[in-house]
């Protein structure tokens, strides 16, 4: 499950490069610094790109809304909508007033399909079956918007089937950049003066059985971090902690430059909803995982994907999920309140009523402030290394934000910092003397 976060990417002088608008997760903010380098090849000053979401019925109504709204503010724009929903409905955007074109998945990340549509009488739909493609290119980037940290694609699609997620037929099967290609462009980031880079995927714990040489995530770990050693900071995005390899505890455990903090794709506490998602794990693999990791790196902090209000799902079963905030330690978590999504098998199940499911997300969010709020009162006085990013923010190892009193450094720098106090959920902090 990604986390549903939406940012919009401005061209540094309007009008002058295309502009991509972002909805989603950390890869589809990847590809879309992919799409805009494509797109300000071909020419396609003019155009904005809308890069969707699908994972849930409300991110494709986000989807269609901003698409109107930006037809609104911008009627000589030319507009291209891909990403996951356009995947999944090509038909649908197709029939929006104001769409000039849809591409899909695999194209999008082609420099020709771009090519083609400055020419005059391009098809307006350009989506084939995702479902046929093998493999994942690399895509080198040179211009990353940021200094402080880069998302890199290592892997694409997903081999699993958990019974809420449309992703997998959005995304096609799961598929490896080869790992040469991967230190090549962190070692091209790095150069360029971006101090983290975050390995993204849609499932990067799967990342390597499709590739020569018995590859896995860890494996890759330890090859970025031997062959870039100027590399600062390392950090992975969501992983999936049952296909955790023994290379990436080893790293966990030994290398100081891959970051103290893990983001686990757990979405219940509750054994009988485990199953019914299709999920691989139960609650006790997930507390298993956290004890083990925490013996390996004692200050690894963990968060989690966790939703509420799965069809079928009990009050006794959403309190299990409650208590594995507590069970796992868990300091980070991004809430999903469960939303019907058609051509799911979930869709089908009995569903929890609207009113139980935003009555539980919001005593789960509350559950995750407080834990949150005790993490970081435990910081307090104490010294950080923060990694600056704009606006006088911060992250520190543990990616808790920490926000500067005084005139900060620029982004990319890393800074030592001392907390002072708490913001709701951000540190306040100054830089040490």
């Amino acid at each position: 499950m990604f986390r549903p976060n939406v940012s919009r990417a401005h061209s540094e002088a309007y009008m002058s490069e295309p502009e991509v608008i972002t909805l989603g997760c950390r890869l589809n903010a990847f590809e879309s610094e992919v799409m805009r380098k494509h797109a300000r090849d071909a020419g396609l000053a003019d155009a904005v790109i809308v890069n969707t979401c699908a994972v849930t019925g409300e991110a494709v109504r986000k989807a269609t809304q901003t698409i109107r709204k930006l037809r609104r503010e911008r009627p000589d724009a030319r507009i291209i909508v891909t990403g996951c929903a356009a995947q999944v409905e090509p038909e649908r955007f197709a029939a929006m007033d104001g769409v000039d074109y849809v591409i899909g998945n695999d194209e999008k990340l082609k420099a020709e399909t771009f090519q083609g549509l400055s020419i005059a009488g391009a098809g307006r739909v350009v989506v084939n079956d995702i479902m046929s493609v093998r493999e994942t290119a690399p895509h080198m980037i040179d211009d990353m918007q940021s200094k402080a940290r880069a998302f890199l694609q290592i892997q694409n699609g997903c081999d699993h089937r958990c019974t809420f997620c449309i992703i997998p037929f959005a995304r096609g099967p799961s598929r490896s950049v080869a790992a040469g290609d991967v230190v090549m462009q962190v070692r091209r980031v790095v150069e360029n003066g971006v101090a983290e880079v975050v390995l993204t995927g849609v499932d990067i714990t799967s990342y390597g059985p499709d590739l020569p040489g018995c590859m896995t995530l860890g494996k890759l770990v330890r090859q970025i971090l031997k062959h870039v050693p100027e590399l600062k900071r390392l950090r992975l995005s969501s992983i999936d902690q049952v296909e955790c390899d023994r290379d990436l505890l080893d790293a966990i455990a030994s290398e100081p430059r891959l970051m103290p903090h893990l983001h686990l794709s757990m979405q219940s506490g509750d054994d009988m909803i485990l199953k019914r998602m299709k999920r691989r794990h139960l609650r006790r693999d997930a507390e298993q995982f956290c004890e083990t990791v925490r013996r390996l790196r004692p200050d690894m902090v963990f968060g989690a994907d966790l939703i509420a209000g799965f069809p079928t799902e009990t009050e006794q079963m959403f309190e299990n999920s409650m208590s594995i905030v507590d069970a796992c330690g868990l300091s980070f978590l991004h809430v999903f309140p469960y939303s019907r999504r058609v051509g799911t098998p979930a869709a089908k199940m009995p569903q929890v009523s609207g009113a139980a499911i935003k009555e539980r997300a919001a005593r789960l969010r509350h559950k995750g402030g407080a834990t949150l709020t005790s993490y970081l009162q435990r910081q307090i006085g104490a010294p950080l290394e923060v990694l600056m990013e704009n606006g006088g923010i911060g992250r520190t190892p543990h990616f808790a934000e920490v926000d500067l009193t005084a005139a900060a450094p620029p982004p990319g720098q890393i800074v030592q910092v001392r907390a002072l106090g708490l913001d709701r959920d951000r540190l306040i902090g100054e830089v040490a003397a």
